[in-house]
């Protein structure tokens, strides 16, 4: 590949320092460097209109690169390659004045010839220089570089070169940070530095291009400066933002870091969880890519592990949990789980009351999601093995290569002297071993075991462990484990003093990972077994907790009951210290029964222990209130509400006792059982009684509940129901409603009474039969005179029998409420034949109030004597006895009231069969046509909606066709007549009542010497044509004849038909001429003469060319 490198003088800016500023050319793969802030006037920089392109050239043929370039001043071009230097003897490069185009030939192509070996992107190297070494693996797989000896050396040189350029600029440069994604969606990188020129301009630059950017300015890129450290930030991150920023001062790279967006995605998305109060919630999500963390979100706040959460990730970090634990409502919200661009979100809902500490979970994936997680954890590791395959087979590949060129390169690598600062190195080595999973860190309890454990790529392979930087080997508590290509370090018995970094290395790789140890705080099993069994004492007793643990001091326990802190008070007692501690709760109460919970806090996690604690005590008073459901002569029947705290124990048992009203003596009833009610059957009918109850349990009796005073066989009358109020009210109809009275008299109501009153009346009376009464709270009373008012009111009834009558209601009218007319037939007849003589009846439903007067109009006037109308309320019909044709007309209705009115109209036409037409006579004009007449039908004048219909029959095929329908007129003519065949005609009327007998014509027979021939004739001639020159010219004309004519064009007396210049067809009688190319020559008179046996005619026009009026003008870049 041939590139062209644009030479300039670099003027600098300021001492020590050259301006550059890079921007895209307009050409795709240019990029420009300019050496100036700014372009003096009328200067630009160098740039290509046209760029070389790669050839594929046969061997022995010629190659020609070519260039075109372009800026004020000249630019200087150069051409250069990739693969050895350019022989300028064998090639020749020249350059075209006139078009400006740039030339690079190179004759007899041979292989040699060719640039065809890859190139290393410059960005792995800048990407290198600003990383750290352990991400130095990952980089060189991400780019395909395999030989790692012989890039770390190129990477020291390029480094030292790097490091020389810094220190014209740079005192001191460290604490580089790549770009890292946060979890607002910006991204950040930062970097200390200390210039040695404080004025020095810093530069920003994304893929090669500068960016803007403000200072301590929240815009898409930004720049915050704090002392000698610098933070870049990239606002509102999108898919474009991805590529390589790099940081330059005064034209020199400082620093290089790639922004990768993870193209992650969600499998499987975490789903809505519903729990009850106190129980524990986990949210979990399969990612498409294994993945070390994603963000979780609680209310749009970034959550993190501790007492509240548990963030976990499975060991393949594809499955992602979130447990909430001990959900109070206060954790209900919308929950988030965001792993790059992508995310999702579930909502938490927590149901119930206040309950004791629950350690059951709801939520998660289940089997289904860790089904998934192994498909997709068997999916990326088969992608991973088919990256690293074909990385090797691109090495071995581009080793075969190599090899063969070492060759053919022998014969010229003397006179190779020096090489293009362009060219890049290729590795072509074995990759040899290499880790396919590395080491990750490890938390463990003090105590337990740990494992550390790497993958291989080949199982053949030797390694050595190393502890904080010192080699180790297997002892009694260190344990190292080889299978397969899996290498194992196994940590038993975990001590504190085995917290470090631990690394493996193989073949020239290493991993490394740290362990930490931890000791949390534990509660000894037994303990803990003995702990949550649930305490049950009696009230005044004392209750007494313990707890044995273990864990790194200091520790802070706290105790709690029902979620509410205990401190040392004089019923309290809290024993701590450095192994175990004892609550001791003395004279407890039943109000502290509930959850008693322990919780032990340190540096490395929390441990907390729930039970139960039940104080037995004697129940609570019974509640009320009483409810009577019978209280009559022989029985009281009531019911009350059980004791709002049965004191830890059920009921066994109730306790009455009853005083009669008026002594001073209390009958004791007993033990009633333990339903909350009760019959009393032994009552003398009128008197009042008192009951005393309580309530019986393991633990005692209750106080007592004493109830109001209960009537037997007294009458109690209900409450009077609210006045009635006017639905709707009619002419023989008024509607009612009410609502029920709140006092039933302590018994169900058996229905209600209506009463009504006219107006100045003093007489109430029943509006139903005596011996019926309303059920519903409604009524339609129909027991009223139109134009009459009325009141009305309405008592309850229940056993002791009516209430007081209720408030009387607003007076109101027996009449109907007004009413603009409308009509309510759903489809209404608009137009209507009738046969003379016959009766015509036409009706109409309406609805009106006050009652509307009606009139009929027949064409705007009254109606004739003989039609007749009859109305109701709400219809109205017009009868005509005997129909005559002159009763044809439109009849128009209006309904009229005080509201409004409303009109409709229908069309009566009356008429009768018929009449057949008179005689029927035949001639013959025009060969193959007949004209048939007749004479007009007797009821033509009486009905113009009288038409005519012809048929015919002819002696071949015997039937009957229509030849004509809809006749106004009384002659037709009638085509398609073929000679020599016999034709009989009929005629018939119609009308709207039907077809009437027809009226034959004679028998008529065409003639058989028909003569079909004719002269010619132009049925469409010639016009006149302007067109203007160099344009399309077309004449065309129509003619007719038989025989068929012969047709000639001719241009001012001169035949056209052979010139083939003009285009000239004969298409069904359609003559035409086209002129492709109009010019002065073509101008004058065109005729066209077509000729048979029969005669000649012609036809002429005129076609006048015009010259060109304008010019085209081009424009030329």
């Amino acid at each position: 590949m041939f590139k062209i490198r644009k030479t300039k003088e670099e003027e600098p800016t300021a001492p020590g320092r050259v301006m550059r500023i890079k921007k895209r050319s307009r050409v795709p793969g240019v990029m420009i460097t300019q050496f100036v802030e700014e372009l003096p006037e009328g200067m630009t920089t160098p740039d290509f209109t046209r760029k070389p392109i790669a050839l594929t050239i046969q061997e022995g043929k010629v190659a020609i690169f070519r260039s075109i370039v372009v800026g004020n001043p000249t630019p200087t071009v150069t051409w250069v390659r990739n693969n050895g230097e350019i022989d300028e003897e064998t090639y020749k490069i020249t350059f075209d004045k006139s078009s400006g185009e740039h030339q690079l030939q190179m004759p007899s192509v041979l292989p040699e010839s060719q640039d065809t070996k890859p190139e290393i992107d410059e960005k792995f190297w800048e990407l290198l220089m600003s990383a750290d070494k352990k991400d130095y693996e990952k980089i060189c797989a991400q780019y395909g570089v395999t030989d790692f000896r012989r890039m770390l050396k190129k990477l020291s040189e390029k480094k030292d070169e790097r490091a020389k350029e810094q220190e014209r600029v740079v005192e001191r440069l460290c604490n580089l940070k790549p770009v890292e994604l946060r979890d607002t969606g910006d991204a950040e990188f930062e970097l200390e530095m200390s210039l040695r020129d404080p004025s020095s301009k810093i530069f920003l630059y994304k893929d090669g291009v500068m960016v803007p950017f403000d200072v301590d300015t929240e815009v898409k890129h930004g720049l915050k400066q704090v002392g000698k450290k610098f933070v870049f930030s990239i606002n509102g991150v999108n898919p474009e933002d991805a590529g390589l920023y790099q940081v330059e001062v005064d034209g020199v790279k400082v620093f290089s870091t790639d922004l990768k967006l993870p193209s992650v995605d969600f499998l499987v998305k975490i789903e809505d969880v519903t729990v009850e109060e106190r129980e524990d919630a986990v949210f979990e999500c399969l990612v498409s890519t294994p993945l070390a963390k994603i963000t979780w979100k609680g209310k749009n706040v970034a959550l993190e592990q501790g007492e509240k959460y548990d963030i976990l990730v499975s060991e393949d970090m594809l499955i992602h949990t979130l447990v909430v634990k001990d959900c109070m409502p206060l954790d209900k919200g919308i929950y988030a789980a965001e792993a790059g661009l992508k995310s999702c979100s579930a909502w938490l809902i927590v149901e119930g009351k206040k309950k004791a500490r629950k350690n059951t979970r709801k939520g998660g994936g289940g089997a289904e999601l860790l089904r998934l997680a192994q498909e997709q954890a068997v999916k990326v590791q088969e992608e991973r093995e088919v990256l690293i395959a074909k990385a090797k087979a691109e090495a071995e590949a581009a080793a075969a290569i190599a090899a063969a060129e070492a060759k053919a390169m022998a014969k010229v690598e003397a006179k190779e002297k020096a090489k293009s600062t362009n060219m890049m190195f290729v590795f072509l080595s074995d990759p040899g071993v290499y880790f396919t999973c590395g080491l990750s860190d490890v938390t463990a309890v003090i105590g337990t075991d740990a494992e550390l454990v790497c993958r291989l790529s080949s199982e053949d392979c030797e390694g050595v462990w190393y502890k904080d930087g010192n080699e180790i080997t297997s002892t009694e508590n260190l344990l190292i484990v080889k299978e397969g290509t899996y290498r194992k370090l196994i940590v038993k018995n975990c001590k504190e003093e085995d917290t470090a970094k631990y690394r493996y290395e193989a073949d020239g790789r290493k991993t490394e990972a740290m362990l930490n140890v931890e000791d949390p705080p534990r509660i000894d099993p037994d303990d803990l077994t003995e702990f949550m069994k649930p305490v049950v004492i009696k009230t005044g007793k004392e209750a007494a907790f313990k707890v044995s643990f273990v864990g790194r001091e200091p520790m802070k326990i706290q105790w709690y009951n029902e979620g509410e802190e205990l401190f040392d008070e004089t019923h309290i007692k809290i024993e701590k210290s450095s192994s175990d501690s004892r609550l001791l709760l003395t004279k407890c109460q039943r109000k502290i029964s509930g959850e008693i919970k322990i919780k032990i806090k340190n540096e490395c996690g929390t441990t907390e222990a729930i039970t139960q604690l039940t104080v037995l005590d004697k129940p609570t008073v019974p509640m009320g209130p009483v409810d009577i459901i019978e209280s009559s002569s022989t029985c009281i029947d009531f019911k009350w509400r059980p004791p709002k705290d049965n004191g830890g124990s059920p009921i066994t048992d109730y306790i009455l006792e009853r005083q009669q009203i008026g002594r001073n003596s209390w009958k004791k009833l007993g033990k009633i059982g333990p339903e909350p009610k009760y019959r009393d059957t032994d009552v003398d009918h009128g008197r009042k009684y008192c009951y005393h109850i309580r309530a019986e349990t393991d633990q005692g009796i209750s106080e007592m509940m004493e109830t109001d005073d209960i009537q037997a066989g007294t009458k109690a009358f209900p409450g009077a129901p609210s006045q009635p109020k006017i639905e709707s009210a009619f002419k023989d109809c008024i509607n009612l409603a009410w609502t029920a009275p709140s006092n039933t008299g302590g018994t169900n109501l058996l229905g209600y009474i209506v009463e009504k009153r006219k107006n100045g009346s003093n007489i109430w009376s029943r509006v139903h039969p005596p011996d019926e009464l309303i059920k519903e709270k409604k009524y339609g009373v129909k027991d009223v005179v139109e134009g009459l008012e009325y009141e009305f009111r309405v008592f309850a009834v229940n056993i002791s029998g009516p209430s007081e009558p209720s408030t009387p209601s607003e007076f109101v009218f027996a009449r109907d409420p007004k009413m603009r007319p409308h009509f309510t037939d759903r489809k209404i007849k608009n137009f209507m034949i009738m046969k003379a003589g016959s009766s015509a009846r036409v009706n109409f439903n309406f609805q009106a109030s006050p009652i509307p007067s009606i009139v009929w109009l027949k064409d705007n006037l009254p109606l004739p004597k003989h039609v007749t109308m009859s109305n109701t309320d709400t219809s109205s019909q017009l009868i005509i006895p005997s129909s005559e044709r002159h009763d044809t007309g439109i009849y128009t209705i209006v309904v009229k009231n005080m509201v409004g009115q409303e009109t409709t109209s229908v069309e009566i036409r009356v008429t009768d069969d018929p009449k057949p037409p008179g005689p029927v006579e035949v001639e013959e004009n025009v060969s193959g046509t007949v004209t048939v007449s007749w004479a007009p039908s007797p009821d033509e004048k009486k009905d113009d909606r009288l038409h005519y219909m012809i048929t015919k029959r002819d002696s071949v095929k015997r039937v009957w066709q229509t030849v004509g329908d809809h006749l106004f007129n009384n002659k037709s003519t009638v085509i398609n007549i073929m000679p020599g065949r016999q034709y009989f005609f009929r005629v018939y009327a119609k009308n709207d009542m039907g077809v009437s007998e027809p009226s034959e014509s004679p028998t008529w027979e065409a003639s058989k010497d028909c003569n079909f021939e004719t002269p010619p004739s132009f049925s469409v001639p010639l016009k006149m044509h302007n067109s203007p020159e160099s344009y399309e010219c077309y004449m065309s004309c129509a003619v007719t004849g038989n025989p068929k004519p012969h047709v000639t064009w001719y241009r001012n007396n001169i035949s056209l038909n052979t010139n083939t210049n003009y285009y000239i067809t004969n298409t069904c009688g359609v003559c035409s001429m086209m002129i492709l190319k109009v010019g002065p020559k073509d101008s004058g008179d065109y005729t066209v003469i077509a000729e048979n046996p029969l005669g000649r005619v012609e036809c002429s026009t005129k076609l006048v060319v015009k010259g060109k009026n304008t010019q085209s003008i081009f424009y030329t870049l």
